[in-house]
């Protein structure tokens, strides 16, 4: 009986050891009070307060402690510290030592090693270790200032989660959000929603993403495009590193030049923010806008670099472009925008109306005022084709220099070892002979494709022949070779190789 009656004692020593562990403890109060009709049940306390509750010690001037209920109200100067990680100061705050869980209002300051909080209103949840507001807060940690209506603060792993009119300012832009979950210890904050970040040398748009704000590197995912000096990335993710203004971005990319008004796309891109450079890969493209046309140029590779008004295009590996009335391919092209000129290196082709012009270089000429083809040069074994309804005309030379009007090439001169095979009709389009001359020099005007008239320079050598007379192994010239299946016919046509 006597060992039935310990263990029912220490039991009960247990139970009454635990429910004074949970209660408020009153440690310290210069006086004390009790008015049962305007306070019943409570003791009021003043001066030189200390009270503390399963690891927080609170401090105020006033309080009114209702011990059955296990509340306390604290009023004046009020002290809220948690062991190291909180301390937190307000005019007025209420603890519920069943539940854990206090409000404080009237300039609430609450502090750990990582941060400063300042609101009106907060709450405190200590058994999630949770804070949280709804009236509007500013968070300054060492590098950054987070305002926000409502937001909650976890305390276990240091992170913020921001909501409503969030903005972030940093020394070096300003990032604003709708929700944004921050890290004090790492710096790194997550955004949700439509977020903008500006600076003074570029805009930022996302609509999910990740910015480390200590190491100055995001990572954006969805409808992300960075603005700057009239330009614009878009694409489906984005990679920043401001310190080193290098982006990278994948799938369905748009690098916009409104100053050159042209387009770079492709499906991944990298991009030198002070060097204004850019290259782009997987189904690149270079787009040009005109007025009345665009000039689509596509390859392998595309390379973008310098100031606007000395911008260089270069394309490498397998390219093609198409404009309505001029489209080819090459190897490879350097285009010089702030001389209008371009290049096409290694096997190049050029159609422009119904002529076929091939040679070992091709240079375009465009006039920079009115961006519209100017010129051209073709230089050693230059060729030209136009089909006839019964052969070829063709015109051969050393170098061809030709002169565009309105983008059709109407004036050329081939110089050097000069040959032609011309099928000559008369007004009616009815064919009277086929024309073959060799000389140094020729000169000739052609419209819609045919020529209509020529001059031969320097003792040419040649003769009109009567169709009959002239055998079909006469009536091409060496190094002859029609390429029109290799023509691209639209904007779509340039990537048909990469589609095999």
């Amino acid at each position: 009986m006597k060992t039935i009656n310990f263990f029912l004692l220490c039991c009960l020593f247990t139970i009454v050891c635990g429910a004074q562990g949970k209660r408020i403890q009153i440690i310290h109060s210069d006086n004390s009070s009790i008015d049962e009709v305007n306070l019943p049940g409570a003791t009021i306390l003043l001066g030189n307060i200390e009270i503390r509750h399963q690891g927080i010690k609170l401090n105020c001037k006033k309080a009114v402690h209702y011990k059955n209920a296990n509340f306390i109200k604290a009023y004046g100067d009020v002290v809220l510290n948690q062991g190291d990680s909180i301390i937190q100061t307000s005019q007025y705050t209420e603890y519920n030592g069943n539940n854990q869980k206090a409000l404080s209002w009237g300039n609430v300051v609450i502090k750990d090693p990582k941060m400063t909080l300042s609101t009106d209103t907060l709450n405190f949840d200590r058994s999630k270790q949770l804070l949280y507001y709804k009236y509007g807060a500013t968070i300054k940690d060492s590098i950054n200032i987070l305002t926000s209506n409502i937001g909650n603060y976890f305390l276990e792993n240091n992170k913020f989660q921001a909501l409503s009119d969030v903005q972030l300012t940093n020394p070096d832009y300003v990032l604003e959000s709708n929700h944004l979950d921050y890290y004090t210890d790492s710096g790194q904050a997550f955004l949700y929603g439509s977020s903008t970040i500006t600076s003074d040398t570029n805009f930022i748009y996302c609509e999910k993403g990740f910015y480390d704000t200590k190491q100055n590197v995001s990572y954006f995912t969805k409808n992300a495009r960075i603005e700057y000096d009239d330009k614009e990335i878009k694409a489906d993710s984005l990679f920043y590193n401001r310190n080193l203004g290098f982006a990278s971005a994948t799938k369905n990319i748009s690098i916009i030049d409104t100053i050159n008004n042209s387009v770079l796309k492709g499906h991944y891109a990298e991009f030198f923010e002070k060097l204004d450079s850019a290259f782009v890969v997987d189904r690149a493209v270079a787009i040009s806008n005109t007025d009345k046309d665009s000039l689509f140029i596509h390859g392998d590779t595309i390379l973008a670099t310098g100031r606007p008004e000395r911008r260089i295009i270069r394309a490498f590996h397998d390219v093609k472009f198409f404009k309505s009335d001029l489209s080819g391919k090459c190897d490879s092209i350097h285009s010089d925008q702030g001389i209008g000129l371009t290049q096409m290196f290694k096997n190049p082709v050029l159609w422009s109306n119904k002529s076929q012009i091939t040679g070992d270089t091709i240079k375009l000429l465009n006039n920079i005022e009115t961006n519209q083809l100017d010129s051209l040069k073709v230089l050693q074994n230059a060729f030209i084709i136009d089909k006839d309804s019964i052969g070829f005309n063709q015109i051969k030379g050393r170098n061809l220099y030709g002169k565009f009007e309105e983008g059709d090439l109407r004036f050329v001169n081939i110089v050097g070892n000069s040959e032609v095979i011309h099928f000559v009709r008369n007004e009616k389009g009815n064919l009277i002979g086929i024309e073959k001359t060799t000389c140094s020099e020729i000169h000739f005007v052609i419209k819609d494709g045919q020529i209509q008239s020529s001059k031969f320079i320097n003792q040419p050598d040649g003769q009109t022949y009567p169709p009959s007379q002239l055998p079909e192994n006469a009536r091409k010239l060496r190094g002859f070779l029609w390429r029109e299946i290799e023509k691209p016919r639209s904007k779509h046509d340039i990537f048909l190789s990469d589609e095999k």
